[in-house]
């Protein structure tokens, strides 16, 4: 008897996801977590691989024990590989030093230079985290650090989500990424705030790109808008709507 949809419920529930939450960690649909999840199918060996990295338990362990009837050594067992565990290292790079970051990016020698953080609450991965000056990007204030996990594949990138975006030409900036299935090499930068035109960059253009994974922004600094500047906003959000609709078509 295998213990592994039953066992992906309770990991699940220990970190308080939901199974939409889960079921992205694990690249798969929402209603294909919940058929592991009730044990009307069986998961695949790489969905089991990926819960395997992400709780650091064994495949044995999710096929062949019941990690809720054990949760006593499994949660001892937790805690023991944390504390022996090496918290993620985040570079953080300031505005000051976004020039520099543009020529240093691939030069650990630079990398380690840039002051570091640890976040408890992120997943073993890679990641940096840069500061954004500029109204762009509004709600999300200037000077706020934006939090990214690197992509390795650009076949990865998910159109609508926001990401950091490393260039040779625009340099360093946030915004949201829209893929063309017409142009592949072409990627559209969306910004948040409407009053900002969206632009095309060249695929071959880009250094890096991080997936914004945490905003951190100071406290009472949320921009607010007035009734003009919503009305302004919705204008000139219409206009971009009915140009990206002539441009699909």
């Amino acid at each position: 008897m295998s213990f592994a949809g039953k066992n992906l419920k309770y990991l699940r529930k220990l970190r308080g996801w939901t199974q939409e939450d889960f079921a992205a960690k694990l690249k798969i649909k929402r209603s294909l977590l919940g058929a592991y999840e009730e044990e009307r199918a069986e998961p695949r060996l790489e969905v089991l691989e990926l819960v395997s990295e992400l709780f650091k338990v064994s495949l044995d362990e999710l096929f062949l024990k019941d990690l809720e009837d054990n949760k006593g050594s499994y949660i001892a067992k937790r805690r023991a590989q944390k504390l022996a565990a090496v918290p993620t290292v985040i570079q953080f790079v300031p505005m000051k030093a976004a020039a520099g970051y543009l020529n240093g990016y691939a030069d650990p020698e630079f990398i380690d230079e840039l002051n570091t953080f640890t976040l408890p609450m992120l997943a073993p991965g890679s990641y940096r985290a840069f500061e954004i000056v500029g109204d762009s990007m509004l709600p999300t204030p200037s000077g706020s650090i934006i939090v990214g996990e690197k992509v390795e594949d650009m076949e990865n990138l998910k159109s609508s989500n926001t990401y950091i975006v490393v260039s040779k030409q625009e340099g360093i900036v946030y915004k949201r990424i829209m893929k063309n299935a017409r142009a592949k090499q072409k990627f559209t930068l969306v910004s948040d705030n409407p009053v900002f035109q969206p632009y095309q960059i060249d695929a071959n253009d880009v250094l890096e790109v991080w997936q914004a994974q945490m905003v951190i922004t100071r406290a009472n600094q949320q921009q607010r808008w007035d009734v003009d500047q919503l009305a302004s906003v919705v204008s000139n959000l219409q206009e971009q709507v009915s140009s990206l609709k002539k441009k699909m078509n």
